[in-house]
């Protein structure tokens, strides 16, 4: 019994310092992992183009497909919210009655915001607000040139790593190891298939249903639904929240708000819950709880980008647990499938 907790004891020290290790090198560490999921991601692109053009030419190409994709995601949120900004400063007296009704009802009920606001709504605030900004767009673009430096570099270098595994392993443990990384890069693969597919499907689905209700920026709805559902929970509950207010700012009454927030909420409940999974089939299977605390801890530890990098973890965690027989009730537990 002694043994057992110190055993835990030991087990919860090495954890928390591993998660204060993450947590404190997310500036380097953060990028290197995002670039071992690229490489994973389009290492058979860039081998398909390895026995056609030079290799100089196929990491070129392959670096720029990869840019080119991660960009296009990066201008859809920027054009979408764009041009919800230009909406809302061209409305600003629609929304200056809006706000004079709400407070009038407020006070009507006793509830009195306007002292508050003048309180805590000052020019220190606002400056505040745009330096954060400011930093997290410094930061997301530090992050993006040191990924795309390691993906480059990693590109480079797969072909070696596989051979040195074989040679310092030996034929057996080597062959485990590379069969294990082959495993986790298909689930990989498969994983940001799906999520392209589910996200190109919601993102149709949102602008159709934003037409049909009359909402003003159907289109940039649709393609902020599509680029911000690669991540997983966070993003389409965004893509939810502000329709929502927006549908309240154009129409002044709470039906089309409610509209727009119950039906956004079963279409990313439909696609996202019940659709994807049986698309990904049993290969993905993790439990939702699991994928949740994955996606906010991820969070926690490495901001937007650990957000979308926290499935992907979860994923190669239980891919690695699967393959040895003692950490297989982790891989069970974490799946939330039932034992054999």
């Amino acid at each position: 019994m002694r043994d057992r907790a110190i055993r835990t004891m030991l087990g919860l020290s090495t954890a928390i310092l591993v998660v204060t290790a993450l947590y404190f090198a997310r500036s380097i560490l953060a990028p290197v992992v995002f670039a071992l999921f690229v490489i994973a991601i389009v290492w058979p692109i860039h081998r398909w183009l390895s026995t056609r053009v030079p290799s100089v030419v196929a990491l070129v190409a392959t670096v720029l497909v990869t840019s080119a994709a991660v960009g296009a995601l990066a201008l859809m949120v920027a054009w979408g919210f764009g041009n919800v900004a230009q909406w809302l400063i061209g409305s600003a007296s629609r929304l200056q009655v809006i706000h004079a009704k709400l407070l009038a009802w407020l006070e009507g009920h006793d509830i009195f915001v306007t002292a508050f606001l003048t309180e805590n709504f000052n020019v220190g605030w606002v400056i505040g607000t745009v330096q954060y900004v400011a930093a997290q767009l410094h930061g997301l673009l530090s992050f993006a040139i040191i990924a795309a430096t390691f993906v480059i570099l990693g590109l480079l270098e797969v072909e070696v790593l596989q051979q040195s595994i074989q040679t310092s392993m030996g034929p057996v443990t080597g062959a485990s190891v590379l069969q294990t990384g082959a495993r986790i890069a298909g689930k990989l693969q498969r994983y940001m298939l799906v999520r392209t597919l589910m996200s190109a499907m919601t993102g149709l689905v949102i602008w159709l249903f934003a037409l049909a209700a009359g909402l003003e920026l159907a289109t940039a709805w649709g393609v902020i639904a599509f680029a911000l559902n690669y991540i997983p929970f966070i993003g389409p509950l965004v893509a939810t929240i502000f329709p929502t207010w927006f549908a309240l700012a154009q129409s002044e009454s709470w039906q089309l708000p409610l509209v727009v927030f119950l039906t956004l909420n079963a279409i990313q409940f439909l696609l996202g819950s019940y659709l994807e999974p049986r698309m990904a089939g049993s290969a993905l299977s993790v439990s939702p709880f699991m994928v949740l605390f994955a996606v906010f801890f991820g969070t926690f530890l490495w901001g937007i980008p650990g957000a979308f990098l926290g499935v992907p973890a979860l994923i190669v965690l239980v891919t690695i647990c699967e393959e040895n027989s003692s950490t297989r009730w982790v891989a069970t537990l974490l799946s939330g499938r039932k034992a054999d």
